[in-house]
């Protein structure tokens, strides 16, 4: 008998705390919190095997569908930096993504609520693990998106990354990929994020942003220069003639950017300038 596998054995005696049961040769137990439904003595029931929190080959009535070679999304519940993440395949007893299948940078790593998509395997110890959904099992998974989806807003999860960018699949089932000038920060492993798709390939995969769109972007700088004006009391000593060096430490954008925002707001009446200073327009 192998743990994660599923097997039918016959219920040969109960115990305080379950049943066992044996395929004629190995007993293996059932704890009462794995019975699903009614058990009989000398019935033939088809259960889950895994280990305990004490490292026990025991059964479980509840079959996940994570198995051995059988992949699902699965919930990171857990994690510990000195070990990995812990998901949840449905059973009592979570089951650990080991630290060596994951990132090196711990904040790559999952977070308690992102999604991996995992089968399970034995190490030498014949003790289960999470395994990762390699490249192949994603394309398997994947469905190709046509033109019509260029420009338009994507949900998807990251399943894998490398230092040119991230790779994710839709809610839908389309892979695509994030190229690092497409994204402010680094997305973690498993995490579900929200982005625009910007190029449709014909291989029917497609290139994604999670940079907004310039006009969402204008709106973005816009209120942030605002809100600076008026924490100064009302005025500030920068305006569409200042160096771009200044705009980018104070602003952290370009001059290009900084000046559609100054546009924007003087459309809107809220400022004007004088003398190289922008002023909340009373």
């Amino acid at each position: 008998m192998e743990a994660g596998t599923i097997v039918t054995l016959r219920v040969v005696r109960e115990a305080p705390f379950g049943y066992f049961l044996s395929d004629g040769e190995e007993d293996v137990l059932l704890h009462q919190t794995d019975v699903v439904g009614e058990i009989f003595i000398d019935q033939d029931i088809e259960v889950f095997l895994y280990q305990d929190h004490e490292g026990r080959l025991c059964a479980s009535e509840v079959i996940p569908n994570v198995q051995l070679g059988k992949y699902d999304w699965v919930e990171v519940v857990e994690v510990k930096k000195n070990l990995g993440a812990f998901v949840d395949i449905g059973l009592k007893k979570d089951i650990l993504v080991s630290m060596d299948d994951l990132p090196e940078l711990h904040h790559l790593w999952p977070s308690i609520g992102d999604k991996l998509y995992c089968s399970l395997k034995l190490d030498n110890k014949d003790r289960l693990f999470g395994k990762i959904g390699t490249e192949d099992v994603m394309r398997d998974l994947s469905i190709p998106a046509d033109r019509s989806l260029f420009n338009k807003n994507i949900k998807g999860t990251v399943y894998r990354l490398l230092l040119a960018g991230s790779f994710i699949i839709t809610e839908e089932g389309h892979m695509g990929f994030i190229h690092e000038s497409q994204r402010e920060e680094e997305p973690r492993l498993g995490q579900l994020i929200e982005g625009r798709v910007v190029d449709v390939k014909e291989d029917g995969t497609i290139n994604v942003s999670l940079l907004p769109r310039s006009y969402e972007q204008m709106d973005v700088d816009a209120e942030k220069i605002y809100k600076y004006i008026i924490e100064r009391g009302g005025s500030m000593p920068y305006s569409d003639k200042s160096l771009p060096e200044e705009i980018k430490t104070r602003f952290d954008m370009s001059k290009g950017a900084f000046k559609r925002a100054l546009g924007k707001l003087m459309k809107e009446e809220k400022i004007n300038q004088n003398d190289g200073w922008t002023n909340i327009k009373e």
